[in-house]
């Protein structure tokens, strides 16, 4: 297993309307039924980061209908993790395939609104979407009337309960509280949010079938899957892999690590490290990842050298990630900044008192925000703590280590690192 041509079929330009047609043809004349039997059988999870079956969340916006009225559905294109660039890629080479997938989630569960989030400084992906629906409407083809929705570039804007605060009028911040969106969304009727990347699987799975969708990947982890492969490695991009291969293979497709690794960082800002020895064996999927310790996420994996401080760049992500923070609770927005700081100390000073301080704090972090931030963020820190041991007992006998020189690996936008006062 090896990468894989499904969703990059087109190739690496921009596919218009005929090149798609070429490629994949016309969408299929399917009832609502059958494509949702179809994406049920297939075993497609979904790509955004919670590989939630995918046909499940259609029966259950589908049968909402019933109770709340006509479905709403919205394509999460936002990509607010800093180190994936899988869906722009996906965006800009082949918005056709995203749209078709939207027209077939609507059909499936009786929608006529479509919404298709991405980011606001994302001026060439809208760029793109303009076009490739001018395509579409000159050719009076379905899905020409998906609307673009512009949403902030903050790293919490994105969660599908933000997007719906953001659709409904109002900030883009996240609730953990019931009801969920395909309960009740966008304007309370029931709401289909699906990844980019999950809509173009969908749209090939109902052409092709459930079978061929499985041909691809293993059993337990059918299909295939955009990643981002990053740092340490000798070509660094976003590629298309059958899922299922070992963390070396996966590393492999990148040409290989470009000089000795110390670990992996899986399914990024809000995954965990895995060091390179046990990175190595474990399989890329949801469960094989879970099972090794880490996540699938968002489908990135950055490599770092053996050279660098495993520390001192998670520290870089802590504080960022608390200057991402909603600032609606105490735990996100008075606790990162706590834990970014912690880290900090120890990663640049040798703070022996750092890890108990990040223990103690991490219970009363995770799982009480309004949200799931800082349940990701506490993750990230505490896998550092977990995978570096080595580090962190040189860094409180011996002070900082020769790491600190090196250019930082993870990629941290530019933005504000002021932490956001209470909203």
């Amino acid at each position: 297993m090896s990468t894989a041509h499904r969703l990059t079929a087109t190739g690496p330009s921009y596919a218009d309307l005929a090149v798609h047609l070429r490629c994949h043809g016309p969408l299929p004349a399917a009832d609502p039924a059958w494509i949702i039997e179809v994406v049920d059988r297939s075993g497609l999870t979904g790509r955004g980061g919670a590989a939630f079956p995918t046909g499940r969340k259609l029966r259950a916006v589908a049968g909402g209908s019933r109770r709340s009225g006509a479905p709403v559905v919205v394509a999460n294109g936002c990509e607010g993790e800093p180190a994936s660039s899988k869906d722009r890629t996906l965006l800009l080479k082949a918005p056709h395939l995203i749209l078709d997938g939207i027209a077939l989630a609507a059909r499936a569960v009786g929608a006529q609104d479509m919404r298709l989030c991405v980011h606001e400084d994302q001026t060439d992906v809208i760029r793109t979407l303009r076009q490739a629906l001018g395509e579409r409407r000159a050719a009076g083809a379905p899905g020409a009337d998906v609307e673009i929705v512009t949403v902030p570039d903050r790293y919490v804007a994105s969660e599908e309960s933000a997007l719906v605060q953001l659709l409904n009028g109002g900030p883009a911040l996240p609730l953990a509280t019931p009801p969920r969106p395909f309960e009740k969304g966008v304007r309370g009727r029931p709401t289909l949010i699906d990844n980019v990347e999950t809509l173009a699987h969908l749209a090939l799975a109902v052409r092709h079938g459930a079978d061929w969708f499985r041909s691809a990947g293993t059993p337990d982890a059918p299909g295939t899957a955009l990643v981002t492969l990053g740092g340490a490695v000798a070509v660094p991009g976003v590629y298309e892999v059958e899922l299922g291969l070992s963390g070396a293979e996966l590393l492999a497709v990148a040409g290989g690590p470009v000089e000795p690794l110390r670990a992996v960082l899986c399914g990024g800002y809000f995954g965990a490290w895995l060091r390179s020895d046990r990175f190595a064996p474990a399989r890329i999927s949801a469960r094989g990842l879970q099972n090794a310790g880490a996540a699938m996420g968002a489908g990135v994996f950055l490599a770092l050298p053996a050279t660098s401080c495993g520390l001192a760049e998670t520290a870089r992500v802590a504080r960022y990630l608390a200057a991402q923070s909603a600032g609606q609770c105490g735990p996100c927005l008075n606790g990162l900044p706590a834990l970014a700081d912690a880290l900090t100390g120890l990663a640049m000073r040798g703070d022996r008192k750092a890890a108990t301080t990040i223990a103690s704090l991490a219970p009363y972090v995770a799982g009480r925000g309004a949200c799931r931030h800082p349940d990701g963020a506490v993750r990230l820190v505490t896998s550092a703590l977990s995978e570096f041991g080595d580090d962190l007992r040189l860094h409180t006998s011996r002070g900082p280590c020769a790491g600190l020189r090196r250019a930082p690996i993870l990629p941290v936008p530019a933005a504000s690192s002021r932490v956001p006062e209470r909203v």
